[in-house]
């Protein structure tokens, strides 16, 4: 029972997948970056789920395993958040990301529910800390902080100390003036 040695080619797989959607559609991929062997599609927003729907159909992709979803606050810059996609073609064995730029005035885009069922709790966690909303998602509610929790506490304009007001904890917290 061998094993056989996988390597990888990150800028074959790059030009084979961003030529294979600039085919499919001239105008989805905006952006390709490669760093450290990993390769990044950038993707306008409103092209997102056909973008993903493609490559997890396309005989010549074939991504059929979203692995994560992240986001990165960029405030005070815009667009303000950055959304990725970390996707997996189990047969082919490769990995690619797909990158979103969501603007913080309108942080809305098209849920990847419908594409990958596992982008469920993902995406809910991304709202719950982040504030973006997915359109299209089935059950688009906070899933680690509270229902009555203000805000989005990994936006980087949230308050250190939260919205919330501390109550007086009185002398349990005083420091004794006696050793």
């Amino acid at each position: 029972m061998g094993f056989e040695t996988v390597t990888e080619s990150s800028s074959k797989n790059a030009n084979v997948v961003a030529e294979c959607l600039r085919s499919w559609n001239p105008k989805v991929v905006v952006e390709v970056m490669e760093f450290r062997g990993e390769t990044t599609i950038v993707v306008p927003r409103e092209l997102l789920r056909a973008t993903a729907e493609h490559c997890r159909g396309d005989a010549k992709l074939q991504y059929n395993f979203l692995t994560d979803a992240t986001c990165v606050d960029r405030f005070p810059a815009e667009p303000r958040f950055e959304l990725n996609y970390h996707l997996v073609s189990i047969p082919r064995r490769e990995k690619v990301r797909l990158r979103v730029w969501v603007g913080g005035d309108d942080p809305v885009v098209d849920s990847l529910v419908p594409v990958w069922p596992g982008a469920d709790w993902l995406e809910r966690e991304i709202f719950d800390l982040f504030g973006i909303r997915f359109h299209g998602h089935p059950d688009l509610r906070r899933i680690l902080l509270p229902d009555d929790w203000e805000g989005h506490p990994l936006r980087r304009d949230y308050p250190v100390e939260g919205y919330r007001d501390v109550p007086n904890t009185g002398e349990l917290f005083r420091k004794s003036s006696t050793p």
